[in-house]
Parts: C-alpha cells; sequence; structure tokens
C-alpha cells in the first residue's frame, strides 16, 4: 500500500477485540512521541464504532495525558455514557503498555432541521488552493533539495498542506508578524464514503499545523526549533458534513500565550465559505 491517504484509512480501521475494546496500530516513525492527530483520529474510531452509525459527531473534548511511543499498539477502550433519543455520548480511553496516555469524551447528534442558521464570513479573502505551492515545493524550492528525513516524511505525508501566507525562514521575518496562520488543506487521495473516516482524517488533519499560530511571532516555522511544545487538550465541534478528501481552509490564530502555555483556535471552511468545523486547542513551550 503505497498512497498515503490509503495508509491513513488503513491507520484508522482498528482491530476490535471485545465489545467496548479496540486496539490501533502507531507506526514506527521516527518521532519521539506518537502524533496527537493518531490518537484522537482512532479515538473517535472506536466511539463511532459503538453507535447505530445514524447519528454523525458534534463534538469532541479530548486531553493529551502521557506522549505515547511509536511502534507500539494502542487500546482504545470505549464507555457506553448515553443513548438518548437525540444524542449518543461515548468517553475512550487510550491505553499503551498498562498506562494511560490519551482519553476523549464524544457526542453524537441525530440529525434535524433548525428552525433558523446563520454564520460569521472567512476573517479574510485568501488566494485558491491551487494557486498556491505545496509546503514540500515550498521547502524545495528554499532549500534546493529536501534533506533525506524530510523526503521520508514528504513521501508519507496524508495531506496536502499550501500555507496561505509564505512560509517564514528567519528571525527577520516573523518580527510584528500576528499570531495569526491560514492553511489548504486535503487528503493525497480518495478516502471512499464512510462520514466516520472522513471526519476521523479531518480530526486528525487538526492538529497538524493548529499551534504553528502560537509560535508564528516568536520563532520561523521552519528550521531549528527554540521550542518543544505538545499538545495538552483539543475539541472541536463539527458544523456540517463534509469530505476530507476535498480541499478545506484552516483559518488559525492565537489569542493569548502565556506561563507555558499557548491557546490556539481554528475555524475550517470549505471552498464556498461554509463554516465545517471549530477547533481550540492549548500546547505546552518549553524553551529548549
Amino acid at each position: 500500500m503505497t498512497n498515503p491517504a490509503e495508509r491513513l484509512v488503513d491507520l484508522l480501521d482498528l482491530e476490535q477485540i471485545e465489545v467496548n475494546i479496540f486496539r490501533g496500530r502507531s507506526p514506527q516513525e521516527s518521532l519521539q512521541r506518537v502524533f496527537g492527530g493518531q490518537v484522537a483520529g482512532q479515538a473517535l474510531v472506536a466511539a463511532g464504532r459503538t453507535t447505530e452509525g445514524d447519528r454523525p459527531v458534534h463534538s469532541l473534548h479530548a486531553y493529551f495525558l502521557r506522549p505515547g511511543r511509536p511502534g507500539v499498539p494502542i487500546v482504545y477502550q470505549v464507555e457506553r455514557v448515553r443513548d438518548g433519543r437525540s444524542f449518543t455520548t461515548r468517553r475512550v480511553t487510550a491505553v499503551q503498555q498498562g498506562r494511560t496516555i490519551f482519553n476523549l469524551t464524544a457526542s453524537f447528534h441525530k440529525p434535524e432541521v433548525g428552525s433558523f442558521e446563520h454564520q460569521l464570513p472567512p476573517a479574510r479573502e485568501v488566494p485558491d488552493p491551487e494557486s498556491l505551492p505545496s509546503v514540500v515545493d515550498e521547502v524545495r524550492e528554499h532549500l534546493g533539495a529536501l534533506p533525506e528525513q524530510l523526503e521520508r516524511m514528504a513521501r508519507r505525508q496524508p495531506f496536502d498542506i499550501r500555507y496561505v501566507d509564505r512560509l517564514r525562514w528567519t528571525p527577520e521575518d516573523v518580527k510584528g508578524a500576528e499570531p495569526r496562520s491560514a492553511v489548504w488543506m486535503r487528503a493525497v487521495g480518495p478516502l471512499g464514503d464512510d462520514p466516520l473516516v472522513h471526519t476521523c482524517a479531518l480530526t486528525y488533519a487538526s492538529d497538524m499545523t493548529l499551534l504553528d499560530a502560537v509560535r508564528i511571532p516568536v520563532e520561523p516555522l521552519w528550521g531549528p526549533r527554540g521550542f518543544d511544545m505538545a499538545s495538552l487538550d483539543h475539541a472541536m465541534w463539527f458544523h456540517r458534513p463534509f469530505r476530507a478528501d476535498e480541499w478545506f481552509l484552516y483559518d488559525q490564530e492565537s489569542p493569548i500565550a502565556t506561563g507555558g502555555r499557548g491557546l490556539a483556535r481554528g475555524r475550517i471552511y470549505d471552498l464556498q465559505g461554509r463554516l465545517l468545523v471549530s477547533v481550540v486547542q492549548e500546547g505546552l513551550f518549553r524553551a529548549l
């Protein structure tokens, strides 16, 4: 299996080992810890597998408790908290080597027609995604060629990411920069037609660039890092149906960073400017 999008779908396809217990793969990567978006996406799959499938996810709230180890399977234990007439609630605990590394509460809502509807439009006009270079092309353009490690990562990357503002490479580039970032994203290949897969794939993607907004006023996004950062918690609200293999705009900002923690929030829109998902995350930042 060579297509990164197919590998993502396979990663999200958990093994059921008991009625409410699932096991997920954790690829052996050259990283210190398991990518948080992977754990969140897999936990949401586990929660969804214990529902009737007729109620889409409308929100999730999660905490990253310990770093996961790459290459070691993760077990997801699901608690069926509530099955109501309109809402279903599940609580998921992720365990690796006997230790809880993550927990998530997800709520599912039976679709209904609302009596009114409104939304704020995107904060600014942005270029069409097809007119922007991919992040891989930007890095190649700047460096001349990708280092071997980045080349391997690029080949495995399940999402095409295109920054609305060109990447900043030097401390001078970040002077006066506001804590804001926007990227276009979509899976690099088809993800099938299961809505839960698309929701979990976007959950995976939502953790990829959100904390960029915290770092932008402090240091370039690429090159040597002056800070170690880790996700602390993550919350999402799903407003409308979507496909994660179609372009979506991830508009991100950081209203505050203090006390070693930075808060970031994001709004995800489709090409027509419809608000699809709202995201909030806090991250821990420590100087290296």
